[in-house]
């Protein structure tokens, strides 16, 4: 019982705040417990296909294959892949971190498992068409081309501030 309520405190903590705004600003209580009451459905839409997607990932996709397109030697293939994965995917960003410990499981490299993130953060397809009709193909392309370097950047500073130790700590914790 001690266990469980050591890995939800955060959780309990902000339901009691809830509960103490709710009771002492009812105006501010109401909306902030109907703000919660909607994340909570767009997670249960979002979720469940997530994790049967994953199952079919972590069935279909053996670790030598994984491994190969993906893995620390498998240079801008990878990269490419990875890219392409994140920047294809659909769905809130919190959706990918349950694919990324997929990958890292199957043995995905950090490096591309940073890119994979990094492109599902920032350059989803479906929102790229938008972006350009609604802001332009030059703004849109600039940024893209922006985010891409941010993205590479960004993948390649987190993964050689790592050390080997820590490194492999994360590849542990996905093992499981």
């Amino acid at each position: 019982m001690k266990e469980l309520f050591k890995r939800y405190r955060v959780f309990l903590a902000l339901l009691a705040v809830n509960v103490v705004v709710g009771l002492t600003l009812p105006e501010i209580g109401a909306k902030s417990f109907e703000l919660t009451r909607n994340n909570l459905l767009e997670m249960i839409s979002v979720i469940p296909p997530i994790f049967v997607l994953l199952g079919l990932l972590d069935v279909w996709v053996d670790r030598a294959t994984m491994i190969r397109y993906t893995g620390k030697r498998s240079g801008l293939k990878g990269v490419l892949i990875a890219f392409l994965l994140g920047s294809a995917a659909a769905g809130p960003l919190y959706a990918a971190f349950p694919v990324a410990a997929v990958m890292l499981k199957k043995g995905s490299s950090l490096f591309n498992v940073f890119i994979f993130i990094g492109a599902w953060s920032t350059t989803k397809i479906p929102l790229l068409t938008f972006e350009a009709a609604s802001l332009g193909l030059t703004f849109t392309l600039t940024r893209l081309m922006l985010s891409i370097i941010g993205i590479v950047l960004i993948a390649a500073t987190a993964d050689s501030l790592l050390t080997s130790g820590q490194q492999q700590e994360i590849y542990d914790l996905n093992r499981n």
